[in-house]
């Protein structure tokens, strides 16, 4: 039975220094064994630090990205604070004007509220809750703070609009108001709740003023408003009536002649008559009444320019 033996050259670095040696068999298989596990535990070592590397590289840009988040977060939470001061101007110029309009302003408690109540989620309902909860409270803070910024927005919103519509309300009842006198003479006859009717000579309520002028001399609207009624009336004679709005409303009578018809726009100034002596009357001039809710009133206390007495 022949001897199983393997050849095994050693080479070195000269061409001179190469051996031949022989081992058994056994010995040869086991040295390459031995080869292949250290060849396998080279690999595993290999493959161990490439994913290590790969896991280090993935960590860096994770922290990266992080960064990266906490800086918009930041830049976020800038924005944010920039809103609310603008808000805070707005409110502040809403309080003024809502003041100059008349209206009471916001209430200060309802306001300032959050945004709250059942169903409102928190920070750990996000799905960035089990990755960051840092960021996903971060988050949170800065989506929380954006709604109640949106909540005082529809509040001032609704605000200004109301603001609007009662300056309009003023500016119309103040363009309506029958603030001028309807001609240029002097008075010869007030308002009075008891006065001798100069033609029946009994006594009796004068519901106006009597303002005197020259046949044909123009009288004016003395606020603006709709001819009610244009055409002739017992006792008054051609008479003109403007319904101003607001429960306002005013007469011209004696008129020689009318310059509206009913159902015209008319505005402050305008003229509509001229000065007559039509209906019963003593010598031209324009009887002139201010009424409220029906209820004749004394002109004076609405005509705003001094009128001759």
């Amino acid at each position: 039975m022949g001897i199983d033996k393997s050849n095994v050259l050693i080479v070195g670095k000269g061409t001179g220094n190469t051996r031949q040696l022989d081992l058994p068999g056994a010995v040869a298989r086991h040295l390459r064994r031995g080869a292949y596990v250290l060849g396998g535990l080279l690999l595993a070592v290999l493959v161990f630090v490439a994913i290590q590397g790969g896991r280090g590289l993935h960590m860096v840009a994770l922290r990266e990205e992080n960064r990266l988040l906490g800086e918009e977060l930041e830049r976020m939470r800038g924005t944010v604070a920039r809103i609310d001061s603008e808000i805070g101007d707005l409110a502040r110029q809403d309080r003024t004007m809502r003041e100059l309009a008349g209206l009471l302003e916001i209430d200060p408690d309802v306001f300032e509220v959050g945004i709250g109540g059942p169903g409102r989620t928190g920070p750990a309902d996000s799905p960035l809750w089990t990755h960051d909860p840092r960021a996903s409270e971060a988050s949170y803070a800065i989506n929380y703070d954006l709604a109640t910024l949106a909540r005082k927005a529809d509040l001032l919103e609704r605000s200004f609009t109301e603001t609007e519509a009662s300056f309009r309300d003023r500016y119309d009842l103040m363009r309506s108001m029958p603030t001028m006198p309807p001609g240029f003479g002097p008075i010869s006859s007030g308002f009075s709740d008891a006065r001798r009717h100069p033609v029946h000579g009994d006594i009796r309520p004068h519901g106006g003023i009597d303002q005197t002028g020259p046949v044909g001399e123009p009288f004016v609207a003395t606020g603006d408003g709709r001819v009610a009624f244009a055409g002739w009336k017992r006792g008054f004679g051609y008479t003109i009536e403007i319904d101003h709005g607001f429960g306002l409303s005013s007469v011209y009578a004696h008129a020689s002649r009318l310059l509206v018809s009913t159902g015209d726009r008319v505005t402050r100034a305008q003229q509509i008559g001229e000065i007559g002596c039509t209906g019963i009357c003593t010598g031209p001039h324009v009887h002139y009444e201010v009424r409220v809710n029906g209820r004749a009133v004394n002109p004076l206390d609405y005509i705003l320019l001094p009128v001759d007495r």
